[in-house]
């Protein structure tokens, strides 16, 4: 929307001096963020939110997690509340992430095309030990498919990796 006396150019947010009213996302796609738009699905499915702290930022990815994942991430990330008192809430990297304050952060999780891995950054130390491992000797992940969640052994993980120190990375 124009008003009268605009020349076409996008206008100037003061307090950053860059324009404002335009969105980024290619034609045909939704921007991300607030204003009733759905955010992008990445490849995979995973949604691409802006990175921010607190439980608004997951919310907003869980909600925009496609399909059946939506189920598993609001299992997750009530299983968290639940398990680990106080836990911390961010989105980094278009994954949420959880962590204890002074610890560090103890767990993410992100979207596949077939599944959610939940990752345990020091996982090595869990027991049982989830099954998936990589380039990084601490963490460990599960990869959760459709109809495959077993809470209670995640309930187990979540407990036990919030105990250990955490990664403070951000």
């Amino acid at each position: 929307m124009m008003s009268a006396g605009n020349s076409g150019t996008s206008r100037r947010d003061r307090a950053t001096g860059r324009a404002r009213g335009r969105s980024r996302a290619a034609p045909g796609e939704a921007a991300s963020g607030s204003g009733g738009t759905k955010p992008v699905l990445l490849s995979g499915g995973n949604p691409q939110i802006p990175k921010g702290d607190g439980d608004a930022p997951v919310q907003s990815y869980i909600e925009a997690m496609p399909g059946w994942k939506r189920d598993i991430g609001r299992c997750l990330d009530d299983l968290v509340v639940r398990t680990v008192p106080g836990v911390r809430k961010a989105v980094r990297w278009n994954s949420p992430w959880y962590g204890v304050e002074g610890q560090g952060w103890f767990a993410s999780c992100h979207v596949f095309t077939r599944y959610v891995k939940v990752t345990f950054l020091a996982g090595r130390l869990l027991d049982p030990l989830p099954p998936g491992s990589g380039k990084d000797p601490d963490a460990r992940w599960v990869d959760i498919y459709e109809g495959e969640f077993d809470e209670e052994q995640m309930a187990a993980w979540f407990r036990q990796a919030a105990a250990l120190p955490g990664w403070d990375g951000f």
